[in-house]
């Protein structure tokens, strides 16, 4: 019977690069995937690679600056294996945060927060009531970016069984052997939970994850180029793609495993962005969706070992995927063979649950 020396489970952003850098580590790899990679979480996220300090936990920054670092040699090395292009943009960011964020930053005026005149950087914007500031932020395509790393980790020899969802963790002796479906089983000595929303359903341990909706959608408009940079509120987030799209999003709802979109909602959105740039009131609506971010209690994301030798896990990433994507697979795959990883992941281990309990 054929065997891995690592099984990943859970065919996301985060398991496929993961497959990729074990496989640099000349691991074999198996994912094992409950629907179609890339086509949860990673399928409907909008793709800002924002390690803002204003918005991010200050235990999750660290990682956070370091992934967002990565990212240029993390796409150019998957676009040259894959062969698609994932939209990496780097035209930056216009944050207009909520007032008592920016009295966090002391000698800092309104005048002194953008390089040049709102008007002159984004002139579809309505005219702004509050201050904005400039944020040197990248943002990339990923749904580009999920089939970009799906098709470099085929390339690259990573085994990928797709449909079928992990029941259990084969154990043996206290230690991994492998993992069970309904269809089959597979053998490993080491398994890691990349499961996002649904980590937390794979006995032994109940990793405390759970779907967290966001719905989303997107327009073009008449103009090719209308936005520029990613806007983001309160209220409302924009998104430009190179191919003349706008995302627009998103919720954060507490909703279980339910998918669907509701059109009152969807209208809201709309509406809140079009006040934000009045030119969208021409645009035509292209689609719209939701999808289930795996939320934890702390929002912060879970890395590292677990009490069952061979078992490890990365999920939980909440709203930080796609940016957390580099590190989480650099870091994971250090842990995995061995080797101590360069950032410190204790606020991330699934312990810290075991000790609040």
């Amino acid at each position: 019977m054929k065997s891995w020396d690592v099984i990943i489970v859970g065919g996301g952003i985060i398991g496929l690069s993961l497959s990729i850098a074990l496989h640099k580590r000349g691991a074999r790899v198996l994912i094992v995937e409950r629907g179609e990679p890339g086509r949860e979480a990673s399928h409907a996220a909008a793709g800002m690679l924002a390690d803002c300090t204003l918005e991010t936990p200050a235990a999750l920054q660290p990682l956070a600056t370091a992934s967002a670092r990565m990212y240029p040699e993390f796409v150019h090395e998957l676009q040259d294996e894959s062969g698609v292009d994932v939209d990496l943009r780097d035209q930056g960011t216009l944050l207009f945060p909520p007032p008592e964020h920016v009295h966090k930053r002391p000698g800092l005026t309104t005048a002194s927060l953008l390089p040049s005149p709102l008007a002159e950087l984004e002139p579809a914007l309505a005219e702004p009531t509050r201050p904005a500031i400039y944020l040197k932020e990248r943002s990339v395509d990923p749904r580009a970016l999920a089939s970009a790393a799906l098709k470099a980790a085929k390339h690259r020899g990573v085994d990928i069984s797709s449909g079928t969802a992990v029941t259990a963790v084969l154990l043996s002796d206290g230690g991994v052997t492998g993992v069970s479906t309904h269809k089959s089983s597979y053998l490993a000595p080491v398994v890691v939970n990349c499961a996002g929303a649904w980590a937390g359903d794979l006995p032994p341990h109940p990793f405390p994850t759970r779907p967290v909706k966001g719905q989303m959608l997107s327009v073009v408009g008449a103009t090719h180029n209308l936005l520029h940079h990613v806007i983001r509120s309160p209220e409302v987030y924009l998104v430009p793609r190179s191919d003349g799209r706008i995302l627009i999003g998103a919720t954060v709802e507490e909703a279980g495993y339910d998918k669907r979109t509701d059109a009152n909602t969807i209208h809201r959105m709309h509406q809140a962005a079009i006040r934000m740039v009045p030119a969208l009131s021409a645009a035509r609506v292209l689609e719209a969706w939701a999808g289930l971010r795996p939320g934890t209690p702390d929002d912060l994301p879970i890395l590292g070992t677990t009490a069952t030798p061979g078992y490890f896990v990365a999920a939980g990433h909440f709203r930080d995927g796609i940016l957390l994507a580099p590190i989480t697979a650099h870091v994971m795959a250090q842990l995995v063979t061995g080797v101590r990883p360069d950032h410190d992941l204790a606020p991330f281990s699934f312990a810290r649950f075991a000790n609040a309990a």
